[in-house]
């Protein structure tokens, strides 16, 4: 049987295009291998799915000042010769990479090893783990077109990003069940989170008064956001997180207002959603939110609304403007192959492999 090693971490939008693949892997003939840290959240998530999992020594390279500058690199030397180690134990035929800094030692030790080598860029433009990775890499898979020119020219190849199967088989009856909501009102989902969507919770409660006129609002605003003084309000419903019932409250939801992480976006345009996208600003980020966000609407999958112009009545005049035009942004969606991103992966996969 051919063996793959998966890897990446830090982050869910590191492991979960990695787990997306995981069917298409096995239907392909692969035993699939995990290679992640020790204790990070990939850890987890990949053990649910009945993977083989090893952790390795990680540390982060930084471009600011910090103590742990000292250590690190002592930590991904580790990293590296417990993962070059593991990579002769395991045999694989290919390594996959979707970034994180916990990959980038693996990356380095399979290819001192002659392992075929693919890595995915999610975002607009390369971070600083896969910068390094693709000077290693056969191959570089991306989300976005506009990519490409940051890219190796002649290995790199637009995939979009690869989002799990099981978003799709949502149900809109089981979404409004879950929600106690009639079905009677379009809804609006507003998907808010870690402190990072603080503002967008902020912006949604102070219109919802003008939005449950017209509107259902299902509202995920994250651990310990939970406004308790709403609780009970007609036409409104707010969840601190949601896993399992995500997939129905996507298929529920007529238009989804959203920040604009690579994992969020490609969701929304497999899913063919209407969306509004508040990406987080410049400086609480390095701007890739804002660079996703533009690149959606400019291909005419999205309506933006940058933070330092939330306002109220942008956010209801943008919400309503893509209500109204929902046929137009669910057409353009439908018609772009990103959307289909599981195959593209899979076939770049499937030309590096020994």
């Amino acid at each position: 049987m051919k063996r793959i090693v998966l890897t990446g971490g830090g982050t869910a939008g590191h492991v979960t295009p990695n787990i997306a693949l995981m069917p298409g892997l096995r239907d392909m003939g692969f035993e699939i291998h995990y290679i992640g840290s020790y204790e990070g959240i990939e850890k987890d998530l990949i053990r649910k799915e009945g993977v083989s999992y090893y952790g390795i020594s990680s540390g982060k390279l930084r471009r600011y000042f910090d103590v742990k500058n000292i250590t690190d690199p002592a930590r991904i030397l580790k990293g590296y010769a417990q993962a070059k180690k593991l990579l002769k134990q395991i045999g694989p035929s290919i390594v996959f990479s979707k970034g994180g800094f916990v990959a980038v030692p693996v990356v380095f030790a399979a290819a001192s090893l002659g392992i075929p080598v693919v890595i995915h860029e999610a975002d607009m433009t390369p971070g600083l783990a896969n910068k390094l990775s693709m000077k290693k890499a056969d191959h570089i898979c991306c989300s976005f077109t506009e990519t490409i020119k940051y890219l190796p020219e002649g290995k790199s190849t637009h995939t979009g990003l690869p989002i799990r199967a099981e978003l799709k088989n949502g149900s809109r009856e089981e979404g409004l069940r879950y929600a106690g909501l009639s079905g009677e009102k379009p809804v609006v989902l507003s998907v808010g989170g870690s402190t990072g969507s603080l503002n967008v919770n902020r912006a949604v409660r102070s219109v919802l008064p003008e939005l449950l006129k017209r509107f259902d609002v299902i509202h995920l605003c994250g651990a310990g956001n939970v406004d308790e003084s709403l609780e009970g309000t007609p036409g409104y419903v707010q969840f601190d997180y949601i896993r399992e019932q995500m997939k129905d409250l996507l298929a529920a939801a007529d238009v989804v207002i959203s920040r604009a992480g690579a994992n969020s976006v490609f969701e929304l345009l497999a899913l063919a959603k209407p969306n509004v996208l508040i990406p987080l600003s410049a400086e609480a980020s390095r701007g890739d939110q804002i660079l996703n966000a533009h690149s959606f609407e400019k291909q005419g999958f999205s309506e933006v609304i940058e933070e330092q112009d939330l306002t109220d009545e942008a956010l209801l005049a943008t919400v309503e403007k893509v209500y109204a035009d929902r046929a137009k942004y669910t057409a353009a969606m439908e018609a772009s192959p990103a959307g289909n991103a599981v195959d593209e992966v899979l076939k770049v996969i499937a030309k590096y492999t020994k």
